[in-house]
């Protein structure tokens, strides 16, 4: 049974999400011509990022991976600066 004043409900759209403010520190970039290296350097960051907050070393573990975050990072800039001196290797994104 429905209490009083419920009589005249009618059926509404679901609300729809407010607009998202811009991530702190602008927009994000475009992913451009190598999305999958972008979303992985992304990664990296937070990976570097979670080692860097992490309470305890693990016995140098902690460290050396951080290390080698670094490198990969690193390795990512390096795959972008050859694409872009490299262009007609790539095909256009689908």
């Amino acid at each position: 049974m429905l209490g009083a004043g419920t009589s005249g409900l009618t059926q509404q759209p679901p609300p729809t999400a407010p607009p998202t403010a811009p991530p702190p520190g602008g927009p994000r970039p475009a992913m451009g011509r190598h999305p999958h290296i972008t979303r992985a350097a992304g990664a990296l960051r937070n990976a570097a990022r979670q080692l860097g907050e992490a309470a305890h070393d693990y016995g140098g573990h902690r460290a050396r991976a951080l290390e080698l975050v670094r490198q990969a990072e690193g390795e990512l800039r390096e795959a972008i600066a050859y694409a872009r001196a490299h262009p007609g290797e790539f095909n256009e994104p689908k």
